[in-house]
Parts: C-alpha cells; sequence; structure tokens
C-alpha cells in the first residue's frame, strides 16, 4: 500500500498535544536504553513534526487527520487514526527517565480528548467510541469494533503503567462493547466471530476485529481474576484460527458475509495473534501457545521482513505488527525483531520524513496515523527492555 491513502475510506474501498518548545527542551541527544547506543532525537524529531502540522489548536486536544489541509476536509480527524497519536503519546511518556516523564501533561490531554469519540450508547446498546467526534464538535458517525479494541488495548497498557482504576475501568466498559459485537446469526458461513463494524450494510468479520478483543480478553483476565474473560478471548482465537488462519501460520484479513475470504496478509494481522499466543501462555503456562506465537513470529518474519514486503505496509500495521514481537522477544530472549523494527525504523526516516519531518508518500497528502505510527515504534525502541512485557 505504499504510496496510498490508508483512511477508514480506502480500507472500505480496498477490501495534544506537546509544543514543540517542549519537545525542544525534552533531552534531544540522551540515549535510550535499549537502543544499543542510539539517541532519543528521532522519537522527539518525529512528534514534534506531528504537533506542528497535525494538532488543532483550539483547545480541545484533537488533532488534523490531513496534511496540508483543504477547505473540504473535517475539522478533526476519525478515530483510529486519533487513537495511534494517543498511543503515540503514551509510548512516548514510557521512556524512562526525565524524558517520559515530561510528555506526562500531553498523555494527560490527549486521553481527555480521547474522550470526545465516547458515546453513551451505539447501535448494539452498549457505550463506545465513534468513528467522528461527537456534537458538538462532530456528528460521531459509524462505530468499528477494532478502533475500540486499540483504545482498550492502550487503556490497559496505561493502567499496567500507572497503576491507575480508571483505565481498568475504561478498558473493561470497551470489552463489555466488544461481547456485544460477537455475531449470532447463525446463516452465516463460519457463524460466529466479532464484527468489524456496527454499519448495516458491512458484515465482515475480522482477523483485526477478533484477535485484538482476544488480546484484550486475556490482559483483562489476568489482571481481574475474572474467568468469563479469558473464555470470551478464547472463543474469538479460536474462531479466528479456524476461520482466517492458512496452513504456514498466517492469516487472512476477513470473512465476507457470502463466504468469501479476503486473502490479502497485513503485518497488524499477523503481529497481533503472536501477542494473543504470548498472553495465552502466560496465563496457563501451557507450552503450546508460547510455540504457537514462535511459529506465527518466524513464518511472518520470513514472509515481511525476509521477504522484502514490509516496507509495502501501512506504517501503522507495522508499528502494531514490531511492538507484539517485542512482547514475544521479551519471553524468548534474543533481538532478531528488535533488530528488524530498527531497521524498518532506519530506513523511514531516511527515506520516508518529508521536509516537513512528517511521513510522506507519493501522490497523496500526508496522514497523522503514519506519523504517529514512527513516534510509537522510535519510543518503544528507547524503552526499558523489561518494560517489552507490558505491550499490548
Amino acid at each position: 500500500m505504499t504510496g496510498q491513502s490508508i483512511s477508514r475510506r480506502t480500507l472500505l474501498g480496498m477490501t495534544v498535544g506537546l509544543s514543540a518548545s517542549v519537545v525542544a527542551t525534552a533531552a534531544v541527544g540522551q540515549r535510550g536504553p535499549g537502543t544499543a547506543g542510539a539517541t532519543l532525537d528521532r522519537p522527539l524529531a518525529w512528534h514534534a513534526a506531528l504537533e506542528r502540522c497535525f494538532a488543532v489548536a483550539d483547545g480541545t486536544g484533537l488533532y488534523r487527520e490531513y496534511h496540508p489541509p483543504e477547505p473540504r476536509d473535517e475539522r478533526y480527524s476519525t478515530e483510529w487514526p486519533f487513537s495511534q497519536a494517543h498511543i503515540a503519546l503514551l509510548d512516548l511518556a514510557m521512556i524512562p527517565g526525565t524524558t517520559g516523564r515530561r510528555f506526562a501533561p500531553a498523555l494527560a490531554k490527549v486521553r481527555a480528548a480521547q474522550a470526545r469519540y465516547w458515546s453513551k450508547t451505539s447501535t448494539s446498546g452498549r457505550a463506545g467510541h465513534l468513528a467522528k467526534v461527537l456534537p458538538p464538535l462532530g456528528h460521531g458517525d459509524d462505530l468499528y469494533y477494532d478502533d475500540n479494541e486499540w483504545v482498550g488495548l492502550a487503556e490497559i497498557q496505561h493502567h499496567l503503567f500507572r497503576r491507575d482504576p480508571v483505565s481498568l475501568r475504561n478498558a473493561r466498559d470497551i470489552f463489555d462493547l466488544i461481547r456485544s459485537g460477537w455475531s449470532t446469526d447463525t446463516t452465516l458461513p463460519s457463524p460466529g466471530g466479532v464484527r468489524w463494524t456496527q454499519k448495516s450494510d458491512n458484515g465482515d468479520r475480522n482477523t483485526v476485529s477478533n484477535m485484538p478483543a482476544a488480546e484484550m480478553g486475556v490482559r483483562l483476565y489476568m489482571l481481574t481474576g475474572d474467568r468469563s474473560y479469558l473464555d470470551d478471548a478464547l472463543r474469538y482465537y479460536h474462531w479466528t484460527n479456524a476461520t482466517l488462519q492458512r496452513p504456514d501460520g498466517l492469516y487472512a484479513d476477513h470473512l465476507k458475509t457470502n463466504g468469501a475470504i479476503e486473502k490479502r496478509v497485513w503485518s497488524y494481522n499477523q503481529g497481533v495473534p503472536v501477542g494473543v499466543n504470548v498472553l495465552l501462555w502466560r496465563a496457563t503456562r501451557k507450552p503450546e501457545y508460547l510455540a504457537e506465537a514462535r511459529r506465527i513470529a518466524a513464518a511472518s518474519h520470513t514472509y515481511l521482513v525476509t521477504g522484502g514486503r514490509i516496507d509495502d505496509q501501512p506504517p501503522p500495521f507495522n508499528a502494531i505488527y514490531f511492538k507484539n514481537l517485542l512482547l514475544l522477544e521479551h519471553e524468548i530472549g534474543g533481538r532478531r525483531y528488535r533488530d528488524a523494527m530498527r531497521a524498518y525504523a532506519h530506513r523511514m526516516w531516511s527515506t520516508r520524513r518529508n521536509r516537513e519531518g512528517i511521513v510522506g508518500f507519493p501522490d497523496r497528502r500526508a496522514e497523522l496515523i503514519d506519523t504517529a505510527a514512527m513516534v510509537q515504534i522510535e519510543a518503544v525502541l528507547h524503552w526499558n527492555p523489561r518494560n517489552f512485557a507490558l505491550l499490548y
């Protein structure tokens, strides 16, 4: 998808900021513990450019989706790109030392802005994040289950980082919504599965609407001891494996209501199952889960990295992919996946950073989500590796 927009509209067709002045003071040139001598210049530079080009300076803490903006654009980003900017701030705040601490106010601001997408009701009757900000700033629009799962996983990461009860409660509320997305239509091919969206004209059931839900469920089980979370996680996990996993371990994208499978291999659809299996191993100590995590990671690395396909994947997909591989690497040791992540980050810095310092592709405007993904990748590469256990 290099050179193509990955907005919600394109994906359908194909199948608040910390000020720059604060960023400039945030320990540029300081070494990070997980980077083998690399400095913090890159995550801070990516983030400063993101704020300069995408932040909407109106006190809302929200971002615009495209740069440069055009008159036809909506004022504020849709939820999926915003959530990735939110996670970028969370990842920055988790950099050790004074650098991470300086991002605490920006993280608090973006977390407050996240609530502007939260609706007290939806088609299923459950509260959730809508695709656009609610009135009076926007008009809400539809609800996507995967959008909510990324926020739920961010809430869990924030809880593990800060140990605050609010984040855990938010994650549990989101999981209640996800439970309501399970398909109960027994006439469909391969009944079950969490739907991608509440839109009445789209009944797709996706790897990305089920595996992140499973990841949330296992995390919530480990945090609360409530067995129902693990039971639901296993339901989502087994449905996806039975329906969308290929014999080589890789995952197709989604199942349509007519039974056709969209076979495109996206990087995030490979990374999240790795993370799910790692967490299931932690939760149950059954060795087959860790073995499966290794198998999927190795197969996806061969296909995407060794096969030279990783740079053709959208940056946010790769951020999710690599971070889940670091969760595995925390358990098994080694640097293979971290080194692949760092090499990708270097190529993006060298070849995709435009004159304004944000991610640019030819023939389209720059998008918030791409630069947010690079902030995430570079920030996590500067974490203490023991904190890789907190990812997703």
